[in-house]
């Protein structure tokens, strides 16, 4: 007989508890559900149910059987529909968070691609930049930037978010360019409020040691593109991933300083709930958002 089948019957009839329930269930005669699992004990080589005119149990045998059995079925069904959605069109709505910055910046020019590969798909996204829960809040799927909290979300590196530490060119005429990092003591420089320890600046140095710089703020913000602006306006120095800066690097509008010192680095994520399989619309999503950022993101060409 077929094994599957048979395993299929057993299970069944464990489940429901009668051989009359199992063939109800599986829509066949109840002496060829007991066929099934007398040929799979047959097969096995050991009794998996006790059978007597009014009741059944199942063996020891049959009960560590039976939890091996169950989730290899559950294991085939999901195999069998992850195949099925990976044909499957994308469609549907999709709700997706992000940072300010980095979704006005990148993420709504890409976009307006995805929506003209995928017609199906219709959008909507929340952008700021406190922490959202993806699960509580309803997001399918959520763009993280920075060292992520441990969660039981699925993180997918999109590219990495490198930072650059600079000032406009009138800045660095008046108040010079700094050699190390603790030339930043005591200099004006712009912090984020949205950062944690913002007022402690960190650095690898050339040798791959950890500096770690107390700076001083006047001005703080919690926008990285109030930030550059400010910055490109002689306020300070500022520390933004390139991302945001990246255009004022290559028109000098901002100068990178203390290149030998790489600020620490992080990467940009999209995370979503954990899940059997992924839906065919967020495993889309993800994917092009890899295909368009990658490793060496345009923003980081110059």
């Amino acid at each position: 007989m077929d094994r599957l089948a048979c395993l299929e019957a057993f299970v069944r009839v464990a489940e429901t508890g009668t051989f009359s329930a199992a063939a109800q269930a599986l829509r066949l005669p109840k002496s060829a559900v007991s066929r099934q699992v007398a040929a799979l004990e047959e097969q096995l080589g050991v009794r998996l149910i006790n059978r007597t005119t009014r009741s059944l149990s199942l063996t020891e045998a049959g009960r560590g059987y039976l939890q091996r059995a169950e989730r290899f079925l559950a294991d085939l069904e999901d195999a069998n529909r992850a195949v099925s959605e990976l044909q499957a069109t994308p469609r549907g709505h999709l709700r997706i968070s992000a940072p300010m910055s980095f979704g006005f910046l990148h993420l709504a020019p890409a976009l307006t691609d995805f929506l003209v590969r995928y017609p199906e798909v219709s959008v909507d996204v929340v952008m700021n930049d406190r922490y959202v829960d993806v699960v509580e809040e309803g997001f399918d799927v959520a763009v993280r930037i920075g060292a992520l909290a441990d969660s039981s979300l699925i993180a997918r590196r999109l590219a990495p978010n490198r930072l650059a530490l600079c000032a406009s060119p009138d800045f660095l005429a008046q108040h010079g360019e700094p050699r190390t990092p603790d030339d930043l003591r005591g200099q004006p420089c712009l912090v984020n409020s949205n950062i944690a320890a913002s007022n402690e600046w960190r650095f690898v140095g050339p040798a791959g040691e950890a500096i770690a710089i107390p700076v001083t703020s006047r001005v703080s913000f919690n926008n990285g593109d109030a930030m550059r602006v400010a910055a490109g306006r002689g306020l300070g120095f500022v520390r933004l991933p390139t991302f945001i800066c990246g255009e004022d690097l290559r028109s000098g509008a901002l100068v990178s300083v203390l290149a030998p010192f790489v600020p620490q680095q992080s990467a940009i994520q999209a995370v979503y709930p954990q899940g059997r399989h992924l839906s065919p619309t967020v495993r889309a999503f993800v994917d092009f958002l890899v295909a368009r950022f990658g490793p060496e993101p345009y923003w980081d060409a110059a």
